[in-house]
């Protein structure tokens, strides 16, 4: 956590939280006189509506996948007496591959949600306000700082600073519940399948079988996934071909003076820099627990690695701030890139699709899913598979040196104070102060799913972390290796079995 009183600490926190003070007032009066997308095309009210609605539920987004990650090896009966809405998210979120699931719904929500506050709030091309002189106008309101220093701040790092925490008051509320569900609901409905096909695709070039702790498909339920894959595929080739049109044509929020092929590569440049930055924070925790001669041997694996692991290791959750921002900047940029334009007054509606087709175009659902699958979710899964590759790019360096930048001027460091005010008025606690810390739930017999169910324990994680003789004889004797895993699994099943019978007789 960062350090408020000492003076470097507390000058950061003092001019990042007058900086979003100023940005969120300016983005109000923007709305106010109507010079934002939304709001002149529809109404103020409206914008305004939206712009409100879509932070508050985009703080919900982000910390309640930081409670939600955070809470899986808990059992959920330590807290379900003290926390039954928590209880009721979490004992179906950690249900087989469900959390994975979730993940991949709440992914487009991210995206989804951004790009609904770049339609309400954003400014408009020659937006002016009170008078104030162009170069304040082109710093806050042209280049997106204003709205990326709100939407950052406000809608993701305050909420993740207290959901890591206090993982289980940030959920225990009906809204966390309706959150899940949502993201739940976008998973099933198959827009996102085709990131499925680029999962199995990544698996086979990496030799490495995908995990899952559910059984087999049965054959309807393989035809109902592959039939969502296919049309999730046929979607996103759809998605490319209207955002790629919209372009040629002009028929976007771009920057006037663009031309389409610069607009084409910005497009595509934006896509790949959100990419790398998702992929590179999968990449780095891979990484972070392996001993420093097994982190790659190319040069610029070296000096990344050197730079983020340097000293105490501060550089690792440096970057994680750093790469927040810069995430939504890039993603800024590529909904207004994206964004389509309503047709003018004698223009036909693009494409010549019908009018609800028209607005669908214009909502930025389609720019949104290119990002979630193609910039987020390929990526993290090309650098779950290779991480040591991806760290041996000069652009990985590049763009960790300009995370840490970001974070060392503490140009969010308003987050902070925000999130300090947010846990005070809410009366979050700690989540020691209802379940203790995992070593005092040990010492009560009251392990955490690690031990007692060895649901997150992967095999052969448990010959990992087994005596360095039993590790040779395990790597040199496939029939010992065969064994030790066929014995864990009849522990594992054993204790699973003593769990549930606890839990069937009200275990606490």
């Amino acid at each position: 956590m960062q350090d408020l009183t000492s003076p470097a600490g507390a000058f950061k926190a003092v001019y990042s939280t007058t900086l979003l003070i100023w940005s969120i007032i300016l983005i109000a009066a923007l709305i106010a006189e109507g010079q934002s997308k939304l709001a002149d095309e529809v109404s103020p009210a409206l914008a305004y509506v939206l712009w409100i609605g879509a932070i508050g539920w985009l703080t919900m987004v982000e910390g309640g996948q930081g409670s939600l990650v955070g809470l899986a090896p808990v059992h959920y009966n330590f807290y379900k007496a003290t926390h039954p809405k928590s209880y009721l998210v979490t004992k179906v979120c950690h249900e087989g591959d469900n959390l994975d699931r979730y993940l991949m719904g709440r992914q487009l929500m991210v995206v989804f949600i951004v790009f609904t506050v770049n339609i309400s709030a954003g400014p408009l091309e020659g937006a002016e306000i009170w008078g104030l002189p162009e170069w304040v106008i082109d710093m806050f309101l042209g280049s997106g700082l204003a709205m990326i220093l709100m939407t950052a701040m406000v809608g993701q790092l305050n909420s993740q600073v207290n959901a890591s925490l206090c993982m289980l008051d940030y959920i225990n509320n009906s809204f966390a519940l309706f959150t899940f569900w949502v993201a739940m609901a976008i998973e099933f409905s198959g827009l996102l399948h085709s990131s499925y096909l680029i999962a199995i695709i990544v698996s086979m070039l990496a030799g490495k079988p995908i995990e899952t702790k559910e059984e087999p498909r049965t054959t309807t339920q393989s035809i109902f996934f592959w039939a969502r894959v296919l049309v999730s595929l046929a979607i996103l080739v759809f998605c490319f071909y209207v955002t790629i049109f919209a372009l040629f044509e002009g028929k976007t929020t771009l920057w006037d003076g663009v031309n389409t092929g610069a607009a084409l590569v910005i497009f595509f440049f934006l896509v790949s820099i959100v990419g790398m930055l998702e992929g590179m924070q999968i990449a780095f925790f891979a990484v972070a627990k392996l001993k420093e001669d097994e982190r790659g041997d190319g040069v610029w694996a070296k000096k990344t690695c050197n730079l983020l692991f340097k000293g105490n290791g501060s550089n690792l959750p440096g970057f994680m701030i750093g790469r927040q921002l810069m995430v939504v900047s890039c993603m800024f940029f590529v909904a207004r890139v994206t964004s389509v334009v309503a047709p003018e007054d004698n223009e036909d509606n693009m494409l010549g699709v019908s009018d609800s087709m028209q607005k669908l175009f214009e909502t930025g659902l389609l720019g949104a899913l290119i990002v979630t699958i193609v910039g987020s979710i390929a990526w993290q899964l090309v650098a779950s598979a290779f991480p040591i590759a991806f760290l041996s790019t000069p652009i990985t360096y590049i763009l960790l040196s300009g995370c840490l930048f970001l974070e060392f001027i503490g140009i969010c460091s308003g987050a902070w104070v925000l999130a300090a005010i947010h846990r005070n008025i809410a009366g979050f606690q700690r989540d020691e102060v209802y379940i203790g810390t995992a070593e005092d739930r040990a010492l009560k017999n009251m392990e955490d799913k690690e031990t007692l169910h060895g649901a997150l324990t992967k095999l052969p994680g448990f010959a990992e972390s087994a005596p360095k003789q039993l590790k040779k004889l395990i790597e040199s004797d496939p029939a010992v290796a065969e064994y030790v895993k066929d014995y864990m699994e009849t522990s594992l099943r054993s204790m699973q079995e003593a769990a549930e019978k606890g839990e069937a007789a009200g275990a606490p």
